[in-house]
């Protein structure tokens, strides 16, 4: 019980300057390339594709790693020292060379936060993830840290943003020197059985996934459900700033509007395990899907301020939903064995496969047609696939599949 208790906080913490990290280099980051380096949507949609393409090519080598290692903390420690420098990166490399070549900035970029950050994320929660069903609590409860630690940093970014960028840079590569120190800490015990079970799995393994019709149906519901609302969130900061009297003050509104939202997220984060344990993995995942469907529908037919400001609010319903019922959904019905390769190819790579399609014609779309009409556009497309998943994904086979499913994981790990 104390270890479980020490691994719980310590984790927590890491989530929670992961994400102060993240949001303090990235947040503002459309933003950044539109007002500080003077690029068109086109360019800025280059960029996320780029983005989008290295953190896929990164997803399925983090996922086999991640199992063949089992609970060690070897990618979490690379990743942790890597974004030490991300103040240095943005300030005297990535800034300069998107200066002076869009495409040679787009590849070193796309590289570096790719690997950081945008692959990361899903090598850091799917260890979380394992470490919870070994030590027995939810991690839901500790990812809810990290949506705090986003919120935290962005309360200020759009106020630090308005005196100098560099300021949030600068503070995202001191907030990663505490990130190396509390990985530094984190011990969690391994057991031979363990150990054995992580060296079973092969690239054959991996490679059977691809086989299973169940497991295309669930990427079919990530690239044209969840990539969508990552295309969404690329420029919205652009176009919500537009919306005021003056960009300054459209920046930091939309710092206070993005901490509120993510405090929002991770009041819903910490309940989550419970809604989706009620509504079921499938049933869950379609809420979320519906949700995002009205909300970038309805970014597109408000027309000031305050709609679009409740929009944006309702990311903070949809997020945790999904998160934590992609988690349930590939628990309950594939081999935990590859939970990472589950999570990092099924949901991340699926989902950077999509935004890395969808971002430079999002690009065009805006420079074309507009934000409005683009999110319309977007929104349809979202509730088409939704309904269509209806028929293609998994659902329970009894009302208490999703909680046997976790309580038998649960007693296999402790094992």
């Amino acid at each position: 019980m104390k270890s479980s208790k020490s691994l719980y906080w310590k984790l927590s913490a890491y989530f929670f300057f992961f994400f102060f990290t993240w949001s303090s280099s990235y947040s503002l980051f459309s933003i950044w390339l539109g007002q500080e380096i003077h690029l068109s949507g086109s360019a800025t949609g280059i960029i996320f594709s780029a983005n989008a393409i290295f953190a896929l090519c990164m997803q399925p080598l983090y996922g086999y790693i991640s199992d063949k290692i089992g609970l060690k903390k070897n990618i979490l420690f690379f990743i942790s020292i890597l974004l030490v420098f991300v103040g240095p990166f943005y300030i005297y490399v990535y800034g300069p060379l998107l200066q002076h070549n869009v495409f040679l900035g787009a590849i070193v970029g796309g590289l570096y936060l790719g690997v950081a950050f945008l692959a990361g994320i899903g090598a850091i929660e799917s260890y979380v993830e394992k470490v919870g069903r070994k030590y027995n609590f939810e991690y839901g409860k500790s990812r809810m840290w990290g949506s705090l630690g986003w919120a935290a940093a962005t309360f200020f970014a759009g106020q630090l943003f308005n005196i100098n960028p560099n300021i949030n840079f600068w503070i995202a590569s001191v907030s990663a020197i505490i990130l190396v120190a509390i990985i530094m800490s984190v011990k969690v015990e391994l057991t031979n059985q363990e150990l054995e079970k992580a060296d079973s799995v092969t690239f054959k393994d991996v490679g059977e996934l691809f086989l299973l019709k169940d497991f295309w149906f669930l990427m079919m519901y990530v690239i044209g459900v969840a990539c969508v609302y990552g295309v969404y969130d690329q420029q919205f900061p652009l176009y919500y700033s537009s919306l005021f009297p003056t960009e300054a003050l459209g920046n930091q509104v939309f710092g206070y509007l993005n901490s509120f939202q993510v405090f929002l997220e991770a009041g819903v984060m910490f309940l989550a395990p419970s809604i989706v344990n009620k509504l079921g993995a499938k049933n869950s995942l379609l809420l979320a899907g519906f949700l995002m469907a009205f909300r970038i529908i309805g970014s597109g037919l408000a027309v000031e301020p305050i709609g679009i400001s409740a929009m944006k609010l309702i990311h903070a319903l949809e997020l945790p939903l999904m998160l934590i019922a992609i988690f349930k959904y590939l628990a309950a019905n594939f081999d935990t064995r590859l939970s990472s390769v589950l999570y990092l190819v099924g949901f991340q790579f699926a989902k950077q496969v999509g935004e890395s399609i969808l971002s430079p014609i999002a690009g065009v779309m805006y420079d074309s047609l507009g934000f409005r009409y683009s999110y319309m556009l977007m929104g349809g497309l979202v509730l088409c696939f939704t309904i269509i998943s209806i028929f293609t994904l998994l659902g329970n086979k009894n009302k208490k599949g999703l909680q046997e499913a976790s309580e038998n994981l649960q007693q296999a790990q402790a094992i």
